[in-house]
């Protein structure tokens, strides 16, 4: 009798030259976790990325070596700070809100419908973001100021007057930060499926009952992440807001605004207000990890 064919272990099978096979999980192995290749970077590559992370992180140093810690409580108790930092949180949640309740469908739009011009609209939904913020800000008092296009009908018709007030401060940030909620919403329906809509409503689910109930629930992670982003954005604006809205203490006076007014007259205090600011941003990242630092 012949001896048995022994069983060929899978670890030791001949590696497929057009899908890997079990060669790619060995290189993968020695290449190390998540396929990154083991060794120095190239000298040539190495010197820039040094440089470009001191100067990234320098004046974050700075700004924390040189902050007046001794009187830092005293700085941030003043009346002002506070009464900019409340404003300042109340502005960026509205202009989150009106960003979530304007920038969802929009970004629904831009990513599941097909018409002429989308591209275009795309581009326009994005322009805020390379669009210098006091441009933008002499754009919204051409649009809504008093004497402005559509300002002038709301002045007439409703009394209604934006510029140089609390719910002008919450247009322009809404105006600066819904692209950033837009343009994350849409890349994640683009990654959802549209299978999952199609079954809803061949089962009898409207469009938006399948959009409330099964794309919204997919889209989640999604939508939150281009909140955060929207608001840290809303909550940083300076150019807009001082075009549009002014600088009032109280009224519109937001953090940037008071850290600029500040470091005119008392830089501890505008290093103070700076700090909040710096602590918030870290905050956001630290909240937004998961999707954009940590590696999959």
């Amino acid at each position: 009798m012949s001896d048995p064919v022994p069983a060929l272990d899978k670890s030791d099978a001949p590696a497929d030259t057009l899908t890997g096979g079990p060669r790619r999980g060995r290189v993968r192995g020695r290449a190390g976790t998540g396929g990154r290749l083991r060794g120095g970077a190239p000298l040539p590559l190495l010197l820039p990325a040094l440089v470009g992370l001191v100067f990234l992180l320098l004046p974050l140093l700075a700004l924390i070596v040189r902050a007046p810690w001794r009187t830092l409580p005293d700085q941030l108790a003043k009346p002002e700070g506070w009464q900019a930092l409340q404003l300042s949180l109340f502005s960026a949640t509205a202009a989150t809100a009106v960003s979530l309740v304007l920038g969802v469908p929009l970004a629904w739009l831009l990513a599941r419908t097909d018409f002429p011009g989308r591209g275009l609209v795309r581009a326009l939904v994005t322009l805020p973001l390379v669009l210098p913020p006091v441009v933008g800000g002499v754009a919204l008092l051409l649009a809504l100021g008093r004497n402005g296009v559509v300002g002038r009908l709301l002045d007439s018709w409703f009394g209604v007057t934006l510029p140089f007030t609390t719910a002008g401060v919450v247009v322009a940030e809404a105006f600066v930060a819904m692209p950033f909620l837009v343009i994350s919403v849409e890349g994640t329906l683009r990654a959802a499926d549209p299978r999952y809509e199609e079954a809803a409503m061949t089962l009898g689910a409207s469009r938006f009952t399948a959009f409330r109930r099964v794309t919204l629930p997919l889209i989640a992670p999604g939508i939150a992440a281009g909140a955060v982003l929207a608001w840290a954005r809303a909550l940083g604006e300076f150019g807009a807001t001082i075009t549009f809205a002014g600088n009032f203490p109280g009224r519109t006076q937001t953090m940037p605004l008071a850290v600029y007014l500040a470091l005119q007259s008392d830089p501890d205090a505008a290093i103070a207000l700076s700090l909040v600011l710096l602590a918030v941003s870290i905050a956001v990242l630290a909240g937004l990890r998961d999707r954009w630092i940590t590696a999959s």
